[in-house]
């Protein structure tokens, strides 16, 4: 399994519309890296869900659903998307500031990429961050 961190604007998308939904998918991705990251990504997999501009913290853990598909809204067809559903929200956010905090941290893609929406999180990145948020991984 793998894990990820997807951003989402709140006034756009937040976790509440992802719990109220129950599943969702993830599209809009236009840089080359995040789609590249959305295609890594495989049945099962996990990820963070971040509320980006606001709040600035991961809110909840989400499943990967679907695997990479072509997004309908990207007339060149060279985007793709992916599909997720809540798991649960975090106990605790964990927001940016205590994140950049985190000497453990220093070299997590969402502080060294800061405005990449798909982000990898390594498996030590994924437990550190999972214990700051109270929330089993």
């Amino acid at each position: 399994m793998a894990y990820w961190l997807l951003k989402s604007e709140p006034f756009k998308y937040a976790w509440s519309q992802l719990l109220a939904d129950g599943r969702t998918h993830w599209d809009g991705v236009r840089n080359y890296q995040a789609a590249n990251n959305l295609r890594s990504m495989k049945l099962k997999d996990r990820a963070f869900f971040y509320h980006s501009n606001e709040g600035l913290e991961i809110v909840g853990i989400a499943e990967i659903i679907r695997e990479a598909y072509p997004d309908p809204s990207d007339a060149s067809g060279k985007f793709v998307m992916v599909d997720i559903a809540p798991i649960r929200p975090v106990t605790r956010p964990v927001t940016l500031k205590t994140i950049k905090a985190e000497p453990r941290l220093a070299d997590f893609a969402l502080v060294r990429q800061s405005r990449l929406s798909v982000v990898p999180v390594s498996d030590p990145e994924w437990t550190l961050l999972c214990e700051m948020a109270s929330t089993a991984p």
